[in-house]
């Protein structure tokens, strides 16, 4: 009886890791022709991802914008608007198709965010935002080079 036990508790292990894999870490991605993993997403999804990616590069180019006009109160408006707060709206059936390297960089991206904001209310000095802003956007660039999101065609 107990080997039963512990057969089907391996069993079950090797079920859960599996599926961890799968949902968790490997998300759902095929390599594309040029050499990034692509992301197949419903077209919704997809519009989601891309809807976030547009909002993060207008948050930039209000903090540059409030940095040139020595505007501490507005970049912090502007990072906090993208930061761990938006996540919310992401349904987590879209997070589970998501590689765990891509989330890990989403989730970092919306914190770093958060980073600006909270020291721009701290400190009020631009130029610390922009370096902070430039660190954060290494995150856009490692992301764009590495993935590309299309929609599953429509059958």
């Amino acid at each position: 009886m107990c080997k039963l036990c512990w057969t089907f508790l391996l069993c079950a292990l090797v079920a859960i890791g599996g599926m961890t894999y799968k949902f968790i870490i490997s998300g759902e991605t095929v390599i594309s022709e040029d050499g990034r993993q692509t992301l197949l997403l419903e077209a919704s999804e997809r519009d989601l991802i891309l809807t976030e990616m547009r909002t993060f590069l207008s948050a930039a180019q209000q903090i540059i914008q409030a940095a040139n006009d020595d505007d501490s109160e507005t970049i912090a408006a502007a990072a906090a608007s993208v930061g761990r707060a938006a996540q919310a709206a992401v349904p987590g059936s879209l997070i589970k198709k998501l590689p765990l390297e891509f989330k890990k960089l989403g989730f970092d991206t919306h914190s770093k965010f958060d980073e600006i904001a909270k020291t721009a209310e701290q400190f009020g000095d631009p130029d610390v935002s922009l370096k902070q802003l430039s660190t954060l956007m290494q995150n856009c660039v490692i992301c764009h080079e590495a993935y590309r999101v299309d929609a599953i065609p429509a059958q």
